[in-house]
């Protein structure tokens, strides 16, 4: 199983990204898959996940109202829609499928 993260950058504070999680080796309607964030010094933080089903979503408080999960079956991918950043968003951030993690897409807000 893989997965490769992508989508991260440089964006002001406001601004917008969207995220995406290519899967491969394993179907997604099988699963729920999730976004987590890492900062230097702090430990992990779950930001979204996503049921198999779709039928279900987590939001961390500190996302919601900003962050939008959704995941296209078909293409076998995840992704994250990221508006109104604030710097404090900044992190690197990895998908995960259970025991599998992408590598990490890093997102930085700053003027």
């Amino acid at each position: 199983v893989q997965l490769q993260a992508s989508g991260g950058g440089l964006v002001q504070p406001g601004g917008s990204l969207r995220l995406s999680c290519a899967v491969s080796g394993f179907t997604l309607d099988r699963r729920a898959i999730g976004w987590f964030r890492k900062v230097p010094g702090k430990e992990f933080e779950g930001v979204s996940c996503i049921t198999a089903s779709s039928s279900q979503i987590y939001y961390a408080d500190s996302v919601k109202g900003r962050f939008a999960i959704s995941k296209d079956n078909a293409k076998n991918t995840v992704y994250l829609q990221m508006d109104s950043l604030k710097p404090e968003d900044t992190a690197v951030y990895y998908c995960n499928l259970g025991y599998w993690w992408g590598q990490g897409t890093l997102v930085t807000v700053s003027s």
